[in-house]
């Protein structure tokens, strides 16, 4: 898909970045999965666990959200949001702010969100579409 040079730019010089299921950045969008909530919840969990670079700040699967921070470099805050559309068809979103002193990140929070979710996606069964 097209992307102008607007929002290359402002996704450039910006220290948030989340998903949706209507992003124009094709790789910022929603990911669904063939599997529980549960299941989703437990490998966040195990792949921030396992982590060197982060570990869970909060987790509550009755709300389906994980909050992760970063143990080292960067400043880095990670909100993981798991929701059961139906059963086996499970949506997971990410919302990733970066701390920095002039609020640019210069793409690191987009780097995190796709490292995040290239993890997921060689664990659990990806829904295309």
């Amino acid at each position: 898909m097209f992307m102008s040079i607007g929002y290359k730019m402002k996704r450039f010089f910006s220290n948030h970045a989340e998903t949706s299921d209507h992003h124009i950045d094709a790789s910022l969008k929603t990911r669904y999965y063939k599997a529980s909530k549960n299941t989703v919840i437990q490998e966040l969990e195990t792949y921030f666990n396992g982590s060197s670079d982060f570990s869970i700040h909060a987790s509550s699967e009755q709300h389906g959200e994980i909050s992760a921070v970063s143990k080292r470099g960067k400043k880095v805050f990670i909100i993981a949001t798991v929701i059961m559309v139906r059963p086996y068809y499970t949506a997971l979103d990410f919302s990733v702010t970066t701390e920095t002193p002039l609020q640019i990140d210069f793409g690191y929070s987009n780097k995190i969100i796709k490292r995040m979710y290239q993890h997921v996606n060689e664990q659990l069964p990806l829904i295309e579409g």
